[in-house]
């Protein structure tokens, strides 16, 4: 079987591997559902992006996945960390991630969040005039200085799907690239935070080129305002990141982006005479491709479409659900087996959304079969829940043909945590 550009993934003997290890044998192990990640590719994933960017930072957007394993690899690796929240930080810092190399990101923090940030010491992307405000009210009241950016809003609009582009003029994210410049002004004038950067992000799954390029002319036209308005000069531009993986054709590469944004970050900086640090901040490149979503077969039911009941449903991987999104899927312990029948994967969420994927071609499926969806590293756990009352799965970390289990699967007291029946209705 052709896994394309997915060197970690093969075949032995009809059956899935990944990282060297059967597929088969991991779910006779751990059962299903699971999650399966491999630790090689997250290594050679980030390797690669940072060698398309040697003289940049490279924060892994925690998002993506938040797994401590996954993080502690990427800790291992150099990587920084862009985060969106208190838990994310504390499993940033948990995993060995530097705070100063942490960038606290968010829309609508809370008072406790930014406090955090402060006594940790990170960084904090700041989104509006008023969280300004409030950050630097709690750093003084702490007699702390807060090193910061702020967040721009440039009104660049990717091709990707629109619950996932956040650079769009109406996005509730960052502040409007025409009002930037008043707040760095602002900043300058308070206690307690110091303007050391500036950040944007227009997206994710990004797969066309241009809407970077345009995304960086519009930074460095704001890096150059607020210089020569301003006479600050920043000590890093932040671009975030949003480039795509080929869940199914092809993507651009590290490397692609590279030649796009560099050339214009370079020319710009050194036409200002100035040599800020560029940010990048992927994820889903990192890790969207490093793992499967391992699903056993309940059922087969002929009806409109071919159904074919798994033990995995969007309470496990929301993307197809949420974003109409593709996923590869393939029949694991069939490899070597013609694909001549057409089959919808439905999960067992009460919900008709509850799709995997619609008419794929396929070997014939049978009751007990492993179906494998692929490229499920990025949003897949990270977006979980419990709803049905359906526990989350295990995940396991792959590492040269051998497993180590990275989370238990959750138990029916896991489902009950922290409730309570009132002595009253006893």
């Amino acid at each position: 079987m052709n896994f394309g550009t997915r060197d970690h993934l093969d075949e032995k003997n009809g059956h899935l591997t990944i990282g060297g290890a059967d597929v088969i044998d991991l779910t006779q192990e751990y059962g299903t559902p699971l999650y399966v990640i491999d630790e090689g590719r997250i290594r050679s994933n980030y390797r690669r992006f940072a060698a398309a960017f040697p003289d940049a930072d490279i924060y892994y957007a925690a998002k993506a996945n938040g797994n401590l394993a996954v993080l502690r690899v990427l800790a291992q690796e150099g990587a920084g960390a862009d985060v969106f929240s208190d838990g994310e930080l504390y499993a940033a810092l948990l995993a060995g991630i530097l705070p100063d190399r942490i960038l606290f990101n968010g829309n609508s923090k809370t008072d406790a969040e930014l406090r955090m940030a402060c006594e940790t010491g990170v960084r904090v992307s700041v989104d509006s005039l008023e969280e300004l405000k409030n950050l630097s009210r709690i750093a003084s009241e702490d007699n702390k200085e807060v090193e910061i950016a702020f967040r721009v809003n440039p009104d660049v609009s990717p091709a990707t799907h629109p619950k996932i582009a956040t650079g769009l003029a109406q996005s509730k994210f960052g502040i409007p690239h025409d009002k930037v410049l008043a707040c760095y002004e602002e900043a300058l004038s308070l206690e307690g935070v110091r303007p050391v950067g500036i950040h944007c992000h227009i997206g994710s799954q990004i797969l066309e080129l241009s809407p970077f390029a345009e995304m960086m002319i519009r930074m460095m036209d704001l890096v150059e305002g607020l210089k020569n308005k301003l006479k600050l000069e920043l000590d890093f531009v932040d671009i975030g990141s949003g480039l795509g993986i080929p869940y199914t054709g092809t993507a651009p590469t590290p490397i692609d982006l590279a030649n796009t944004v560099l050339p214009i970050f370079f020319e710009r900086a050194s036409a200002l005479g100035i040599r800020p640090k560029l940010v990048l901040e992927p994820g889903r490149y990192i890790v969207g491709d490093t793992s499967l979503l391992l699903c056993t077969v309940n059922t087969v039911k002929e009806a409109y479409s071919t159904f074919v009941g798994v033990d995995a449903g969007f309470n496990l991987l929301l993307r197809p659900t949420m974003y109409d999104s593709y996923h590869e899927v393939i029949v694991a312990n069939k490899l070597d087996k013609t694909s001549d029948h057409t089959y919808t994967i439905a999960g067992p969420i009460c919900e008709s959304g509850d799709i995997l994927a619609r008419d794929r071609r396929l070997p014939r499926v049978e009751k007990g079969d492993l179906i494998a969806v692929l490229d499920t590293g990025a949003y897949g756990f990270a977006m979980s829940s419990q709803y049905n009352g359906r526990t989350r799965a295990s995940e396991v970390l792959v590492n040269e043909g051998e497993a180590e289990l990275i989370r238990a699967r959750e138990s029916y007291g896991d489902l009950l945590m922290g409730q309570n029946i009132p002595p009253r209705l006893l």
